[in-house]
C-alpha cells in the first residue's frame, strides 16, 4: 500500500487597494482542486496607511488559516497615463509580499499578459474570457464571481501550470518568470 503525497496548496493573489482577491488551489495525484477563494475587502476609505493595514491582515489571516506552500502574484502593471495607480499598486503588493515572507513562503510572479496567455491562448483576454477559462478548468458550475476572485485563481493556475519553470529560476537565483519571457539570460 503506497501512501500519496499530500497536496500542494497554492495561493493566488490578485492585489488591490479596495478589494484584494485571494483564491487557493490543492494540486496533487494529477488533480487541482479549489480549495477556497475570496476577497479581502478594506473598509477604511481615504487612510492609505489604514487600508494597507487591512490588506496586510487579511492575507496574514488567509495564509495562517489555511497554510500554502506558495504565493503567486500579478506583476506590477499601470498605464503610463495612470502612474499613481502603479504607485499605489505597489504599496499593495509590497504589504502583501511582506506577509508571505514573514510567514516563510515563496512568492513567485506573473504578469497579467502571461497569466492571461496560459488559460486563455491570448495575452489580452478580457475579464469574461478569464472568468469562462477559470470556470472551465477548475470544473465549475458558473463563473468565479467576483473578477478579482477569477483572477487570484488564474494567477494560481498560471502558477501551476508553470511551477516547474519558476522551481528552475529560482535554482538559478531568479524569482520573476519575466525575465525568461523577455528573453533576459540568467
Amino acid at each position: 500500500m503506497s501512501i500519496s503525497p499530500s497536496p500542494t496548496r497554492i495561493l493566488g493573489i490578485d492585489p488591490g487597494l479596495n478589494i484584494t482577491g485571494y483564491g487557493l488551489l490543492d494540486v496533487g495525484n494529477g488533480e487541482v482542486r479549489l480549495c477556497e477563494a475570496g476577497i479581502i475587502r478594506g473598509k477604511t476609505r481615504g487612510s492609505l496607511v489604514h487600508r494597507l493595514a487591512e490588506v496586510y491582515q487579511g492575507v496574514c489571516d488567509v495564509i495562517q488559516g489555511f497554510q500554502p506552500a506558495v504565493m503567486s502574484l500579478e506583476e506590477l502593471y499601470s498605464h503610463y497615463k495612470r502612474p499613481r495607480t502603479a504607485i499605489l499598486m505597489g504599496h499593495a503588493r509590497g504589504v502583501i509580499c511582506l506577509a508571505a515572507t514573514r510567514a516563510g513562503i515563496p512568492v513567485v510572479h506573473y504578469s497579467a499578459t502571461q497569466i492571461k496567455k496560459i488559460l486563455t491562448g491570448s495575452g489580452r483576454a478580457p475579464k469574461g474570457q478569464m472568468q469562462r477559462a477559470v470556470q472551465r478548468e477548475l470544473g465549475l458550475s458558473e463563473p468565479p464571481e467576483p473578477p478579482d476572485v477569477a483572477d487570484a485563481l488564474a494567477i494560481a493556475l498560471c502558477h501551476h501550470y508553470l511551477k516547474d519553470k519558476a522551481v528552475e529560476l529560482r535554482k538559478r537565483g531568479h524569482s520573476d518568470l519575466s525575465r525568461q519571457k523577455k528573453g533576459v539570460s540568467p
